[in-house]
């Protein structure tokens, strides 16, 4: 309808005009009028149709749906299986170029997948999709939009297993990173048995993603191979810590080694000293006295006093 309003002529500007009020009309309402004021007056006849037809096609709206969805909602799906999202444009007659975006990044689309529909497929969803948001937006509007929240689920994803030494007596965390959706929850084993926690030596501690063990004052008797167990309504995931417990390592307490250092010091100090006249003697060497002149010609033999 707008593009037919925009038109100078033709066929499209004569049905428009078919739809106003004709001349003879406007001379019925206006009576016994000049004609420049019939003249003037014929165009507000118009005006009234021009503003219904405007107010009509701004009160329906360009809208857009995702899977038949026109307000954000979540997709559930689990991991593996193929997505696909399809961005439509609702009242519009005229060609509309959307934007889909991941997160914040927008995401490349060919040239025949933008105008008025556009299509978008993750094959396969994993686990790194979820709760990733995908929204599809209007190019000349981008308050206009619909937004995917990807709900993917998985069993539970642990890493490889560890071999951790400590010694006697020391504090010793065990970490076990799972993911999973939906959340697991943990079970704890020392050599295929149940761990039975002691309050005043174990503790554990955990998060949606992260499962601890704690053992203070580690002693021998701990030594074996700890298992961290998550389980879900999708699968199950197992980590095993083999423990390994240490000898205590002797220490010297730090002022008997300054102490001692002190001591062997002063010693070397003391025996320099006691060994100075030894040490910076000078050794006086003699030389023969040179013979000098005496007043008679004759020479004077040297002689050593």
């Amino acid at each position: 309808m707008l593009k037919s309003r925009a038109s100078p002529g033709g066929a499209s500007a004569t049905r428009s005009r078919s739809a106003w009020p004709s001349s003879a009309a406007c001379r019925h309402q206006l009576g016994s009028s000049e004609m420049a004021q019939k003249s003037s007056l014929a165009v507000p006849c118009a005006v009234p149709v021009l503003v219904v037809c405007f107010l009509a096609c701004v009160a329906t709206g360009v809208e857009l749906s995702v899977n038949n969805h026109a307000a954000d909602f979540t997709l559930s799906t689990s991991s593996g299986t193929p997505i696909s999202l399809s961005c439509l444009v609702q009242n519009s007659s005229q060609a509309e170029e959307l934007l889909w975006y991941r997160g914040d990044g927008q995401v490349d689309l060919k040239d025949g997948n933008k105008v008025n529909i556009s299509n978008i497929c993750i094959s396969p969803a994993t686990e790194t999709d979820n709760g990733v948001t995908f929204t599809c937006k209007l190019m000349r509007d981008q308050s206009i939009k619909v937004s995917v929240i990807l709900d993917v689920q998985f069993p539970p994803n642990v890493t490889e297993d560890e071999t951790v030494n400590v010694e006697e007596s020391k504090d010793v965390t065990l970490t076990c990173n799972a993911k999973s959706n939906p959340q697991g929850q943990a079970t704890w084993y020392k050599n295929d048995t149940i761990l039975t926690l002691q309050q005043d030596r174990y503790q554990v501690y955990q998060t949606s993603e992260v499962f601890q063990l704690s053992i203070t004052n580690v002693a021998k008797s701990d030594n074996g191979t700890y298992t961290c167990e998550v389980k879900s309504s999708l699968g199950t995931g197992r980590k095993n810590f083999h423990l390994i417990v240490e000898d205590k390592k002797a220490v010297f307490p730090m002022e008997a080694v300054i102490a001692a250092v002190v001591v062997v010091t002063l010693t070397v100090l003391f025996g320099i000293v006691a060994r100075k006249d030894k040490i910076f003697k000078v050794r006086i060497t003699k030389f023969p006295c040179t013979p000098t002149a005496s007043s008679g010609g004759t020479q004077t033999p040297a002689r050593d006093d």
